[in-house]
């Protein structure tokens, strides 16, 4: 111990006559070459103790390693700096700058912890599934509510780190106290922001939309492909994306196609000539959807919906498993029907008649009677 007290004070007596930010920084690679072998082994033993834990205690002890080992470092800086000569000022700067850095890592830690619980959550739940409704309602909800999570969080990390600073800490307390111009300005211009975040809470909880529901919204149809927490992304069907804020689906009406539930009626429309086959044609529209892996096996109707002077309109309905299966499956329908109707039945094809009337038939009647009477 002796030669240890000795060893240390010469230490102390060598680094005196060093500038503090060279001593400052020998302090810091002497507390990193510290430290990290020292967490390597905490790590070790962390990952045994944990080995027989829940799945979400052994993601997050790996997905924190490098936060850890940070925190960590910090914590031994600040210990070694109370050895270490330096200025007031210095020392007051570095402690606020390694209480920032301790507060900044734990918000880290916890938003890390709040994406591992939620990605295990979903695991049980697969967005490919033939009936996804029930997957894409836990996805919708979870990924909402782990955003607002994540933004909580970062405005309570920012909050507590602003209130270790004490310039800021009084103009915070005395902007809260007056009240006035500067509140309002403020609640103004955060006015959009909060705004949205209550949308994806409302969304989140009433889920007036999924992810990967089908909609029509602005006049385009696509898929919900991503809800953040101030805008939703929807995929539309020529793979262009349409960005509209969450107000937009609170406030305007629009089209979901999967709300309860992926299958859908599709309709398809023939105008044919009044001599039409209908009884012919609703056996063939059966004998179509029967043929196609396309048709869920639920409805399939054919009806004569209205009649014109020279058509009559067909409604053939045919159901299918989702949007884009209903949409292939009318087309296969309609292109069927309409070569089935050409091959077999042309005289079903919408024609116009024409009557001619020869303005000259009375003069000729008068001309061959008077060849006769002659």
């Amino acid at each position: 111990m002796p030669d240890l007290d000795a060893l240390a004070g010469s230490a102390a007596r060598a680094l005196a006559y060093l500038p503090w930010w060279a001593e400052s920084l020998i302090l810091i690679v002497a507390c990193c070459a510290v430290v990290m072998p020292l967490h390597g082994i905490v790590y070790r033993a962390m990952k045994r103790a944990i080995a027989g834990k829940s799945l979400f205690w052994r993601s997050l002890v790996s997905r924190t390693r490098g936060p850890s080992r940070l925190g960590l470092i910090v914590v031994a800086i600040s210990l070694a700096s109370t050895t270490v000569h330096l200025s007031w000022e210095v020392r007051i700067a570095l402690n606020q700058i390694l209480l920032v850095a301790f507060v900044t890592l734990t918000g880290w830690c916890c938003a890390t912890a709040l994406h591992i619980a939620t990605v295990i959550y979903l695991r049980r739940f697969k967005l490919d599934a033939e009936d996804n409704l029930l997957a894409r309602k836990h996805f919708t909800q979870m990924r909402i509510l782990e955003r607002a999570g994540v933004t909580l969080v970062a405005l309570i990390t920012l909050s507590v780190a602003l209130m270790t600073f004490e310039p800021v800490r009084q103009y915070g307390v005395s902007l809260l106290a007056s009240a006035g111009a500067a509140g309002l300005v403020l609640g103004l211009a955060m006015q959009p922001v909060l705004s949205n975040l209550v949308a994806g809470i409302q969304i989140a909880i009433t889920q007036p939309i999924r992810i990967e529901d089908a909609i029509i919204v602005e006049n385009e149809w696509g898929w919900v492909e991503e809800i953040t927490a101030t805008y939703v992304v929807v995929r539309l069907w020529d793979w262009r994306r349409l960005v509209l804020p969450l107000t937009y689906f609170i406030q305007k009406p629009f089209q979901n196609w999967t709300r309860d539930g992926a299958s859908l009626i599709g309709s398809v429309f023939l105008y044919v000539d009044h001599r039409a086959p209908v009884a012919a044609m609703r056996e063939k529209l059966t004998e179509i959807a029967r043929a196609t892996p396309l048709w869920d096996g639920k409805v399939v109707n054919l009806q004569v919906s209205d009649a014109k002077e020279s058509t009559i309109e067909i409604r053939m309905l045919v159901s299918a498993r989702n949007a884009p299966q209903a949409w292939d499956l009318r087309c296969v329908v309609r292109e069927a029907m309409i070569t089935w109707l050409q091959a077999g039945h042309p005289e079903a094809l919408p024609r116009h008649r024409t009557e001619w009337v020869g303005t000259e038939e009375p003069a000729l009647r008068r001309a061959e009677e008077r060849r006769f009477a002659a």
